[in-house]
């Protein structure tokens, strides 16, 4: 099964996504995280905190920013995926990333967990609502992310935007 959580920054879709693999079971469950730290010691604090909460909710935390395809889970097991935005940017941008093929590297990668686990959450984001004007990097970041968003809500079973932090049922 695959359910797809999107909303926009601060909606609360990443706990209700914590909340949906927890209902799954007591089984194996994985959360596969895709924030790069960078030279940031913010980000690798808020990384060490999000380890430290993940494992109260007795996830396996596995750091993911790039190269999806070869995280290594266990078979059969609940994986949340958090989430697409990051990944899809890390693709694109960081050193030795898959760049203009971010797209096929990003869904590639989510095959592979779709192929390995017995369910699978995907955090995303809402984007391209604002309305601005952005420079041609973002505008193929957002190009990029539309795509791998239409694919990923044709392949989920379920679909679920979170808003305000009430989820309504999309698919």
């Amino acid at each position: 099964m695959i359910h797809l959580v999107t909303g926009g920054a601060g909606s609360g879709k990443s706990a209700y996504a914590e909340q949906e693999l927890l209902k799954l079971g007591e089984g194996k469950r994985i959360y596969i995280a895709t924030m790069y730290p960078g030279k940031d010691p913010e980000n690798a604090e808020r990384i060490r905190r999000h380890q430290e909460r993940r494992k109260e909710m007795r996830f396996e935390t596995i750091e993911c920013p790039q190269n999806l395809a070869e995280a290594e889970i266990p078979e059969h097991a609940n994986v949340l995926l958090e989430d697409v935005g990051n990944l899809v940017a890390n693709e694109m941008f960081l050193p030795d990333a898959s760049g203009i093929h971010a797209v096929n590297s990003v869904l590639d990668g989510i095959n592979h967990l779709f192929d390995t686990a017995e369910n699978l959450i995907i955090v995303t984001n809402e984007i391209n609502s604002d309305g601005a004007d952005y420079d041609n990097a973002t505008r193929m970041y957002q190009q990029f992310m539309g795509l791998v968003n239409q694919e990923l809500g044709l392949l989920a079973d379920r679909v679920t935007e979170v808003v305000y932090g009430i989820p309504l049922t999309v698919k």
